[in-house]
């Protein structure tokens, strides 16, 4: 498709909006649990006494750490250097001492992990701001990308893939299209709603920034349908600006890269590829609005907004944490926990991961903290697969997560390979989808270790 037939195809999409909203094939409609928090304004955490940041706080590899126990840092000072491309720059979050270098569990990685521990100095905090800084304008598209790597800026919606390595891409492949994300799918979280309300002329120039970077004419926030607040805040927060609005059907998981990008461009990003291999690049609105802060105010990623939310809460809210904020301290700020609390997840209810211990620093890529009860997390007692093909309907990849479940469990890793099993986004609709309550993703995720810890060899 040329541009010109692509854009009278999302021109018609838009006028045919009220009566179709842009989606993907696939998806499911779990209780969205939006209003626990959504008419909770941000709050500012205090700063905390301790925080503990690891060195691995983004895709990728780790961090170099740039400080030893006994160093005073400031906030925003860079205390671990990219080691690689691919890898981003880590800030201390508070002003104080440096404790040391521990190792404690990483809640994504699931292994001990290297984090420096920052305790708070007394007083007035001292900042260190990233220079130069000021209006985009007076930068060219490459130090904008040098000044967004420089401030260990990666993406807040959750993967936390470097920002500069998406606005670097290979040569060869042409960016004309950027995408923010705006449809905050997963249940119970609401911050980017927040953000939209609240931070609206902010995150439209930190999309005008992105688009600087690219040197792209077009973007496109899309936003379910189920914030029209958001919809209407960010419209008359980029009126006159080459950015538009798209209005989404509310689904999970409308919010996934490849199904944003389906549903707002009609583009398909095939199996095994890249959104820039379609001349797309996503970002996530808390992700333009740390751009904001980095390029036109030389503040680096040392905080981000998530949301404390579910049953297992005494209170809900919407907070700017500081990184490395330990789980304790921002229950702590809302109450704590109720008695018939189950499980802290950081994130949601389907992408969510538990955590194990509340001592557990949150990530660049924490944008909630959910604290479910038995009651929510109830669902049917694990049966065997009735062969109905309900998760088949339901995945927005269009794979058979069945037969990757039982390849999986039978351990041949290949031929599930064969099947997509790398292909799978983990989003969780099969499991939740499945009557007989069968749990494809734990073993999908499982079988995507194993494999790539044999690179495909070994066990057939």
């Amino acid at each position: 498709m040329n541009i010109l037939a692509e854009r009278c195809t999302i021109s018609r999409r838009r006028r045919g909006a009220e009566l179709k909203l842009l989606t993907f094939k696939g998806g499911v409609h779990p209780p969205e649990r939006k209003e626990l928090a959504s008419s909770r304004k941000i709050e500012v955490l205090p700063p905390p006494s301790v925080v503990k940041i690891f060195l691995a706080n983004h895709g990728g590899a780790p961090a170099k750490p740039l400080v030893q126990e006994g160093d005073t840092v400031k906030v925003g000072q860079k205390i671990g250097e990219a080691s690689g491309f691919i890898s981003a720059n880590v800030h201390a979050s508070l002003a104080g001492v440096v404790r040391g270098i521990e190792k404690i569990l990483h809640p994504v990685q699931e292994k001990p992990m290297e984090a420096i521990v920052i305790e708070k100095a007394e007083g007035e905090e001292n900042w260190e701001f990233i220079t130069p800084h000021g209006d985009f304008n007076r930068f060219s598209p490459r130090e904008i990308v040098e000044l967004i790597k420089e401030a260990g800026i990666v993406g807040l919606g959750g993967a936390m893939f470097p920002t500069h390595v998406k606005l670097t891409p290979p040569e060869g492949k042409t960016i004309d299209l950027l995408i923010i994300n705006g449809a905050e799918c997963e249940p119970y979280l609401t911050i980017d709603h927040r953000l939209m309300l609240e931070k609206p002329k902010e995150i439209a120039r930190g999309i005008k920034i992105l688009m600087h970077a690219l040197g792209v004419k077009r973007a496109i926030i899309g936003i379910e349908s189920n914030k029209p607040d958001a919809v209407e805040s960010m419209r008359a927060a980029c009126q006159g600006e080459p950015i538009e609005v798209a209005v989404l059907k509310t689904k999970y998981p409308q919010g996934a890269e490849k199904q944003l990008i389906y549903a707002i461009s009609g583009r398909v990003v095939p199996a095994g590829g890249l959104p820039l291999d379609m001349g797309v690049v996503v970002q996530n609105v808390g992700t333009c609005l740390a751009v904001y802060n980095a390029v036109e105010h030389g503040i680096p990623l040392v905080e981000r907004g998530l949301t404390v939310t579910g049953k297992g809460v005494k209170n809900t809210a919407n907070l700017v944490v500081r990184i490395g904020t330990l789980t304790s301290t921002i229950l702590e700020h809302v109450g704590g926990l109720t008695d018939d609390v189950d499980r802290v997840l950081f994130g949601g209810p389907m992408m969510g991961i538990a955590i194990r211990s509340l001592d557990t620093p949150i990530l660049k890529g924490t944008s909630g903290i959910t604290a479910l009860t038995a009651d929510e997390v109830k669902g049917p007692t694990p049966r065997t697969c009735i062969r109905c093909s309900r998760c088949v309907e339901a995945c927005p990849m269009n794979l058979q997560p069945y037969l990757l479940d039982l390849l999986a469990k039978k351990r041949l890793y290949d031929q599930a390979v064969e099947q997509g099993l790398m292909d799978c986004i983990e989003c969780g609709s099969c499991s939740y989808i499945c009557p007989s309550g069968v749990e494809h993703v734990k073993s999908i995720k499982l079988a995507k270790k194993v494999y790539r810890a044999l690179r495909g060899g070994g066990k057939k």
